[in-house]
């Protein structure tokens, strides 16, 4: 089989196995993961948001495009869209962490990718016991929760000042 029509395709039917689930691309960080988090790190700055699911009081909406702005010195939490882009989104939080920031991702954990090998793998990895459940509307404006289809973690990437955090087991169960 041609390696490159394999890849694609398998992008192919990841991507849709991930929007039919849920009908979107943006799934909600549930609020206890997050605020487990939150008193840990005490962030700053949401860069994948929208008014409605906004972690921080600053926030990047998509007409912002957090992948084009200046994450400075913040703590960061991000869960980026799940879709195609998301191999941007953690070269991004890669980056901005050589720079000043320090980024707290929460990540589907596809060991299989190559965003996974050539970013995460230079961060902190929490593997997440249990399965997520992302909360958010549906296609048809109702609130739901969903449990991923799939094993999550939370990468991070500390600026050299904030390297002395502690690890950490999250537990979502």
């Amino acid at each position: 089989m041609n390696q490159i029509f394999y890849d694609t395709d398998l992008k192919s039917r990841s991507d849709l196995i991930t929007r039919q689930k849920a009908g979107q691309y943006d799934w909600v960080t549930p609020k206890d993961l997050y605020d487990t988090l939150d008193k840990e790190f005490h962030f700053s700055l949401d860069p994948c948001a929208t008014q409605e699911n906004a972690k921080c009081s600053r926030y990047f909406t998509p007409e912002i495009n957090g992948l084009s702005q200046d994450w400075g010195n913040h703590i960061v939490f991000m869960n980026p869209p799940y879709g195609r882009m998301i191999s941007r989104w953690v070269k991004k939080a890669y980056s901005a962490s050589q720079v000043g920031a320090t980024v707290v991702c929460l990540l589907p954990a596809r060991t299989d990718t190559s965003w996974w090998w050539d970013y995460c793998m230079r961060g902190k990895i929490r593997f997440i016991r249990g399965r997520v459940k992302f909360e958010g509307r549906n296609t048809k404006g109702v609130l739901v929760k969903y449990p991923a289809t799939f094993s999550s973690a939370i990468v991070i990437f500390q600026a050299i000042a904030n390297k002395g955090l502690n690890d950490k087991e999250v537990s979502n169960e």
